[in-house]
């Protein structure tokens, strides 16, 4: 019964929850839609946590949207035990990238004053999940090998069956622990992106790209 409501039910809650809080909240506060950024109040450390978190999920998450849409061929990719190896070592090295990045960025929030001021439970609580899903698939990595592969026989097939509502969970029910948790805090981020600093890609800045110049001029006094 508990795997039926958490990977039959609780994806289609995490996104309902997901879609109607980002229109609630972009329609009650529009001005709030962002990431709320800190970065006048610090920047070194906000850097040094953005820019490995950034690089590691952006490979991650191209590797898993590959494995979904191409599970056949990434099979065959990795009938190649070279290919294979380097494949799951480049996903641990960017693991470990988003690993430091949010660490860093943990660190700041709870060790920089200014910073700690500004922040609320909800920066917390996704920071606390990030660390579970990353570590979770540092886990799977390591000890529960070959994750490219049984991601695209086992969790392509289910994923797909999400979409088309005729969610088949028996695949999924014989999964280790760590891989288990590894989907469900994904999930659950899904659900709380609305009430979270994550809701900024949703908006992502694309006019900045055509936008001219702007100059900022300081003005300090003595």
């Amino acid at each position: 019964m508990s795997d039926t409501f958490l990977f039959a039910i609780f994806p289609y809650l995490a996104i309902a929850i997901f879609l109607v809080g980002s229109i609630y909240r972009y329609n009650s506060n529009p001005y709030k839609f962002s990431s709320l950024s800190a970065e006048f109040l610090e920047g070194r450390q906000l850097y040094w946590g953005t820019m490995p978190f950034h690089i590691g999920i952006s490979f991650l998450f191209l590797g898993h949207l590959i494995a979904f849409l191409f599970p056949n061929t990434l099979i065959a990719w990795n009938s190649q035990p070279v290919r294979l190896i380097i494949l799951e070592l480049s996903a641990f090295v960017f693991g470990l990238s988003c690993l430091i990045g949010v660490f860093m960025l943990f660190k700041r929030r709870l060790m920089t004053k200014r910073i700690r001021v500004v922040s609320n439970y909800m920066d917390y609580i996704v920071l606390g999940l990030l660390l579970i899903q990353i570590i979770s698939g540092l886990w799977v990595a390591f000890f529960d090998r070959w994750g490219s592969s049984w991601f695209a026989a086992v969790l392509t097939p289910y994923l797909r069956s999400l979409f088309v509502f005729k969610p088949t969970i028996d695949a999924v029910q014989t999964l280790p622990l760590s891989i288990k948790l590894h989907i469900i805090s994904a999930i659950s981020i899904i659900a709380i992106i609305p009430f979270t600093r994550l809701v900024h890609f949703l908006v992502p800045p694309i006019n900045y790209i055509w936008r001219d110049y702007q100059q900022v001029i300081w003005n300090k006094k003595g």
